[in-house]
């Protein structure tokens, strides 16, 4: 039984449902394991190995959620800051959203990866989330979701028009970020970005913004929207950190991202990962992450001589 070859599929669901991608390889190990253990009571006649194993993986991601807070990003906590100058105190006590690493895996961009929909879907409850994955992303049937869930077909059904609602309602708020922007437009808007963000040109970058873009830096709490506050927060920062940053692409959630490097005596040191949403050749978003355990899950570089 060829158990390794679904690790791949696995992992990005563990992501969607757990918002870690911590605890994601963890439950991915757990899943193999179980499968392993349970190979000889495996039963073709019931469900293919693909379905059988999701089974484990869900019902193992639900016992991993029972009685833990939901992961957001600073935006879906609170009202916008309205003071760039405000301290930058990180809340270690919120499990943040993680970043899920693209090139550790072989995983198309798609828009049920993308940290916006990763985000709403956190605030579903688990079984909820659970189905709404099993049905809608994965396109398993009602029924194969009831086996999957141990429970019944209008169970399913009615878990699932419950979610589409709350996703819905949550989706109609930042549509622009669920978009599939255009390749070409995009990485040029991107190119731009990123030389901006190196000259520490910031009308360069608040030119690149839309009128509604976001700024937001798990783990701190604090975010911002509208040019305006983007770009005073961006002069603070390079005020604070230096001009001279260095910039190396990369790409998280299917989506183009960076990985900023700020001057610290003759190299540069490794600061964040940056995750950009676009519409429209615009950047919406901006999700700035710098907690060392999500940067060392992308295998970047510490410095760069």
């Amino acid at each position: 039984m060829e158990l390794d070859a679904h690790r791949t599929e696995l992992t990005v669901h563990c992501y969607r449902m757990t918002g870690s991608f911590q605890d994601t390889e963890d439950l991915v190990q757990e899943t193999l394991l179980r499968a392993w253990n349970a190979r000889d009571r495996y039963d073709p006649t019931r469900a293919s190995v693909r379905t059988w194993l999701y089974r484990i993986a869900t019902n193992a991601c639900l016992t991993a959620l029972d009685g833990r807070a939901r992961r957001p990003l600073p935006s879906g906590l609170g009202a916008p800051g309205d003071d760039p100058g405000a301290p930058l105190a990180p809340a270690t006590d919120v499990p943040w959203l993680q970043p899920f690493p693209d090139g550790r895996y072989d995983v198309d961009a798609r828009t049920e990866l993308r940290l916006a929909w990763v985000a709403a879907v956190q605030l579903l409850p688990a079984r909820q989330r659970a189905v709404l994955i099993l049905r809608d992303v994965l396109a398993f049937t009602a029924a194969e979701v009831a086996e999957q869930l141990d429970t019944t077909v209008a169970a399913v059904n009615s878990a699932l028009q419950r979610a589409r609602s709350t996703a819905a309602t949550v989706a109609a708020g930042s549509a622009d970020t669920l978009r599939e922007p255009d390749d070409l437009r995009q990485r040029a808007a991107v190119d731009r970005y990123l030389a901006a963000f190196e000259a520490a040109d910031v009308p360069a970058l608040v030119g690149l913004l839309a009128e509604d873009a976001v700024l937001e830096m798990p783990p701190v709490a604090l975010w911002f929207r509208g040019p305006e506050a983007y770009g005073a927060f961006m002069e603070r920062m390079f005020r604070l950190r230096g001009t001279g940053w260095l910039t190396r692409p990369a790409r998280a959630n299917g989506q183009p991202a960076f990985a900023a490097y700020a001057r610290e005596g003759g190299q540069h040191r490794l600061h964040s990962l940056q995750v950009l949403n676009l519409a429209d050749g615009r950047i919406t978003r901006n999700t700035v992450f710098t907690d060392p355990a999500t940067l060392r899950a992308f295998d970047l570089p510490e410095t760069i001589r």
